[in-house]
């Protein structure tokens, strides 16, 4: 390991002592053309299918390679761990399969189904505590009880050992393809995989132009790098949870920022639709995390057009009760779903003229609340409309405007638009 004053940098060597201890427990997930993708971009889009790892993401790599490294002593007291759920399976793997205790504290928005998973990879060997609203409150809370009970912190990015785990899989994608690769993709939360990356692809192909993907609502690396200091961001979205933290981890960002060819931002939105697309189209189910980088594809498809590409397909834990809000965000992003103040005169067959006079004939009402008031003699109503094109909006507004129906429009006021929908 470099240990340099300067910097800490995974090395090749270490990454791939790392390859030799988790390879009991961790799969070489296999590196597949994207045919569709391909054709798309007019490029060699290759997936690595980490969403198809034991725990259903590359956690398990840096979570196992971590705790293996601990001695006896550090063991036998137990370990602690934060996570918004998939590097808590990883743990909680690795707990069950070395037979030590671990504690593992989860954000209270973590979606049920990767607690479920937590509890079942680790039986009766971990313990699960729901703390705070962000991975950072379950962090704090983690770290505390490490300092007063003696355990240790598997942290899930901010570790040698960790980033040295998450970069095995860049020397699996090197192994697996004989083409030169020019691009690899991938998701960025705390940077431990990015920068595991780094280590194992500056060393086998320093050719290739490594760019990392953040959502636009959690720009923690990009906003560090541009402020070229790890920043921390206090008001984050967290919908994309398993790359939504607060503040990248002190060498991930060391790291990322010097030998990342680029951090880029993509819209939740995007996202949400590249989900249900690779359910759709492909019969892949991933998490948004594990979508994030080809949603990026978008953003560069000038670029990569006739390179190799690798996009890291990172994890598949989703929860399938986030289906309705993973297609409301994909078609908020797509200009085909709008929310309206519609203010309904209080007379009988008003609701029956806008269905029928002011709702074109491919619009459609998915949202609506109302509650009539005598005193009035406007009752007002939030509704919510599904387009089947964009540009069916402008002649729906005018249409509201010229028979006194407009109130106002809430997708471009997002206090207003999250307090009443």
């Amino acid at each position: 390991m470099n240990t340099s004053s300067t910097i800490y940098f995974p090395e090749l060597e270490d990454i791939e002592k790392a390859a030799s201890v988790i390879k009991e427990v961790s799969l070489v997930t296999p590196l597949i053309q994207s045919i569709r993708y391909s054709k798309k971009y007019d490029a060699n889009i290759l997936l690595k299918r980490e969403d198809l790892q034991r725990v259903r993401s590359y956690k398990i790599r840096g979570a196992y390679n971590k705790i293996n490294s601990l001695t006896k002593v550090e063991m036998d007291k137990g370990v602690v761990c934060a996570s918004a759920g998939n590097h808590a399976q990883g743990v909680a793997f690795a707990c069950h399969h070395l037979r030590i205790q671990g504690t593992i504290y989860m954000p209270s928005v973590t979606p049920k189904q990767k607690i479920e998973q937590t509890r079942m990879f680790g039986g009766a060997y971990v313990t699960i505590v729901l703390e705070g609203d962000t991975f950072d409150d379950a962090s704090n809370a983690a770290k505390k009880i490490c300092t007063e009970e003696g355990k240790t912190y598997i942290h899930p990015f901010d570790d040698p050992k960790t980033i040295e785990g998450q970069g095995t899989i860049g020397l699996e994608i090197f192994n697996q393809t004989e083409v030169p690769i020019d691009y690899v993709f991938v998701a960025i939360g705390g940077g431990g995989l990015a920068s595991g990356l780094c280590g194992a692809l500056k060393a086998l192909s320093p050719r290739t132009k490594i760019i990392g993907v953040e959502p636009k609502g959690a720009p923690s690396m990009t906003t560090s790098i541009k402020n070229n200091k790890n920043t921390q961001i206090f008001n984050i979205d967290k919908f994309i949870d398993g790359a939504a933290v607060q503040k990248v981890g002190d060498l991930n960002f060391e790291i990322c920022k010097s030998y990342l060819t680029d951090v880029f931002t993509v819209p939740e939105g995007l996202v949400c639709q590249t989900i249900l697309d690779l359910y759709n189209k492909d019969a892949i189910v991933v998490e948004p995390a594990g979508a994030i980088t080809l949603a990026a594809l978008e953003f560069y498809k000038d670029t990569i057009k006739s390179k190799n590409v690798v996009c890291i397909i990172s994890g598949s834990n989703n929860d399938i009760t986030r289906t309705a809000e993973i297609k409301e965000r994909a078609l908020l992003y797509a200009d085909l779903k709008h929310y309206f103040i519609v203010r309904f005169p209080q007379r009988a067959g008003a609701l029956k003229e806008f269905v029928g006079e002011i709702l074109g004939p491919n619009d459609d009402i998915t949202h609506f609340e109302y509650s009539k008031k005598s005193s009035r003699e406007n009752g007002p109503a939030v509704v919510g409309i599904e387009l089947k094109d964009r540009k069916d909006l402008a002649p729906l507004i005018n249409r509201m405007k010229e028979r006194n129906f407009y109130g106002d429009y809430l997708n471009d006021k997002p206090d207003l638009f999250q307090f009443l929908v």
